[in-house]
């Protein structure tokens, strides 16, 4: 199968642990079956290979998640990068050009498309199957996954079938009904949209070449940003008379709030959490490293990361994003390809970052025209390579860095170490990148 992973998204939903830069999709919160944390992305990639070992998996993400993928799936997985966010038909468009051009699929061939960040069981990827072999059934058109509702709800999308067969043609569609009308349109046989869309990849090139003047990839990507933003549903689904769905009732959870999430987690608290007073129903992530005491709450998350703390009602919770949108300011923590960093402290001429470097792993090789830096390494062994000159540097070592000296780090080991800058200008942008042979 060729699957596309639809990684869009900011993440504010998920907020204080999501950011602009770490989405959802990309918080550990899960546990692997070795025990390990493990993130949405993670687990459906785990989960996919699991079931169809051959499948071809790309991931569609933002240029800002590149560097988060990289750090939790490697090289494993291919990557069609966005240069800048424009809703899902442009991002499916560019897979499929990707697919095509790069990888060399035929215009017969069937593409799924889903997203990264479904909570569900195997037989979902088994499901995935069936839909392949529906797409190749029919020369056009397109085929979609219907998950069985459990309860009638506001916050999803209905698809409504002809009929309540395993595979039906598609009625209509009903965007997110009150819990009334979704009664009823389930008591009719109505399904969940889960979001997924299978199609050949030729159908949606033809579609791109009359609506976007599709012509390649290359050219694809070179005109991305003037392309105007627009959803799949309304690009293609609208306009589409051959439409089928296949039932699916397995587990389908869609992880986008904290309420739903909670549903989701293993134990009810992760991180250094401490639950006393006859908690009920609640729900506490740390992402700190101070204790998080939670006392005779119901009903309640609580949530502490770098970005900020939550506490909030469960069913409140689902309506963050307008609150968070207001409060969120600098991202204070980013996973990259190399590790990660967090923002311990900050002032309008210093700021204080806890760098960690995977082994093997290294920074770009760079100066600064506008601060002076100082590492001192906290643990693990590395070598620092500072206007060409190299240093083995270990536990306890501090390295002084002058402005406009060029510099970077090497990891051995894991390489944890205290980066303090100081100038009279702290800005992301005062970075020069050279070439280094590594």
């Amino acid at each position: 199968m060729n699957i596309v992973l639809l990684s869009g998204g900011s993440g504010r939903r998920l907020w204080p642990l999501s950011n602009e830069v770490r989405s959802k999709q990309f918080i550990r919160i899960f546990t692997s079956p070795e025990g390990e944390p493990e993130s949405m992305v993670q687990r459906v990639y785990r989960q996919i290979t699991s079931v169809s070992p051959e499948s071809n998996v790309t991931v569609a993400a933002s240029k800002q998640q590149l560097s988060a993928l990289a750090n939790q799936l490697g090289d494993k997985v291919d990557v069609s990068p966005e240069p800048c966010r424009r809703d899902t038909f442009p991002a499916i468009v560019l897979s499929v050009a990707y697919l095509a051009d790069k990888k060399g699929i035929a215009p017969e061939d069937p593409v799924i498309v889903c997203p990264v960040d479904p909570y569900v069981g195997d037989d979902y990827f088994r499901a995935l199957e069936k839909l392949e072999e529906a797409v190749l059934s029919e020369e056009k058109g397109i085929c979609l996954l219907g998950t069985e509702p459990s309860f009638p709800t506001a916050k999803y999308g209905y698809i409504i079938p002809e009929s309540k067969d395993a595979v039906s043609t598609v009625l209509r569609f009903k965007e997110k009904p009150t819990e009334e009308e979704a009664e009823e349109l389930i008591k009719g046989g109505a399904l969940w949209n889960a979001g997924v869309f299978a199609f050949r990849a030729g159908y949606v090139l033809d579609i791109a070449r009359r609506l976007i003047g599709y012509k390649s990839y290359e050219d694809l990507l070179d005109r991305y940003e003037s392309l105007e933003g627009i959803s799949f549903d309304y690009a293609v689904l609208e306009n589409e008379e051959n439409i089928r769905v296949i039932r699916f009732a397995g587990e389908w959870k869609d992880v986008g709030t904290w309420n739903t999430l909670a549903e989701t987690m293993d134990e009810d608290s992760l991180g250094n959490v401490v639950f006393g007073g006859d908690c009920e129903n609640t729900t506490a992530i740390n992402d700190l490293d101070i204790p998080l005491v939670c006392m005779g709450l119901k009903d309640v998350v609580v949530a502490a990361g770098p970005d900020g703390i939550l506490v909030s009602d469960k069913h409140q919770s689902s309506y963050i994003k307008p609150i968070v949108d207001k409060v969120a300011g600098e991202i204070m923590y980013s996973e990259k390809s190399w590790g990660s960093f967090k923002v311990m402290d900050s002032s309008k001429t210093s700021l204080t970052i806890k760098v960690t470097l995977l082994p093997g792993h290294h920074m770009y090789y760079h100066s600064h025209e506008r601060r002076d830096e100082v590492w001192i390494v906290t643990e693990g062994q590395g070598t620092a390579v500072i206007d060409g000159q190299k240093i083995e540097i270990s536990d306890g070592d501090v390295i002084k860095l002058p402005v406009g000296c060029k510099h970077t780090v090497i990891a051995k080991t894991r390489l944890e170490l205290i980066e303090v800058q100081n100038g009279d200008e702290i800005s992301v942008s005062d970075k020069i990148k050279y070439e280094y042979e590594f």
